[in-house]
């Protein structure tokens, strides 16, 4: 009898994603076999187009697989309610429709919604739930701002306490530092390091910040076209996996820098 990983948090096998249209299939990837464990950072990596996005949804259950499993602590994530897997999965897509008449602590507070009564009454540990996501994110200073009043970086960083304050094993982020200037770009990041040590959630975020997820990850999920692969940023370097992402007339992997540059 195979024996469950008790630290596993996310896993599939053999999964493959795509899209089903009536009779027919459009696959973006197949054979899929990942794991994530608790209290790491995984950057989902590849270039425009290659499906991180429908990879990332069919890990949260908003799409179906066109065939294998997604576990979420060992469950499949088929037969998990609803209102379990909210308790499970919290999400941050940068595109997501939000109220920005909201302050900055109404829109954490509905990280809380998986929990609360049937009237969204906030409970004591609600309400310290909050709390610790305002502190530990570094915005409760700013939490009677309206969201309208925020820059894009601290938009984000609401976004994230908002998932910390569902308290959730795993947390998925879609192009987290989407609109950000480079300083905040490695803050975010950085900040998501940070939580995993903290909290011992496992975080994945699909990302193009491939430098410094580099700098930053345990484990990079490698998705190129009919080959996706995992592993830690050494592994990978090692196999010289990171050279074959982008085609070598403009861009260059240095090997000795652990970094892209452009070809001059």
């Amino acid at each position: 009898m195979k024996e469950e990983n008790s630290h596993s948090i996310l896993k599939t096998e053999a999964l493959s994603i795509g899209y089903k249209k009536k009779a027919t299939e459009n696959q973006i990837a197949s054979n899929i076999n990942i794991e994530v464990n608790e209290g790491e950072l995984v950057a989902v990596i590849g270039v425009n187009g290659v499906g991180k996005s429908t990879f990332l949804r069919t890990l949260t259950g908003i799409q179906e697989p066109l065939s294998g499993k997604v576990l979420v602590k060992n469950t499949e994530i088929g037969k998990i309610e609803a209102l379990a897997l909210a308790a499970l999965i919290s999400l941050v897509f940068t595109e997501q429709p939000v109220s920005k008449n909201l302050s900055v602590f109404e829109l954490v507070a509905l990280g809380r919604q998986p929990y609360t009564n049937w009237i969204g009454r906030l409970g004591k540990n609600d309400l310290r739930q909050i709390i610790k996501a305002l502190q530990v994110v570094n915005i409760d200073s700013i939490q009677e701002k309206k969201c309208y009043e925020l820059s894009d970086g601290q938009m984000q960083k609401v976004l994230i306490a908002r998932a910390i304050a569902q308290d959730t094993p795993l947390v998925i982020l879609d192009e987290p530092t989407t609109h950000l200037d480079l300083y905040h770009k490695a803050y975010v990041l950085k900040l998501l390091k940070d939580l995993t040590r903290k909290t011992r959630k496992a975080i994945v975020f699909a990302s193009h910040e491939i430098n410094l997820a580099i700098q930053l990850c345990d484990k990079i999920i490698l998705m190129q076209q009919d080959n996706i692969q995992m592993g830690t940023p050494g592994e990978l370097l090692k196999s010289g996996a990171f050279s074959e992402i982008f085609p070598s007339d403009v861009i260059l992997f240095d090997k000795e820098t652990s970094s892209f540059k452009v070809k001059t």
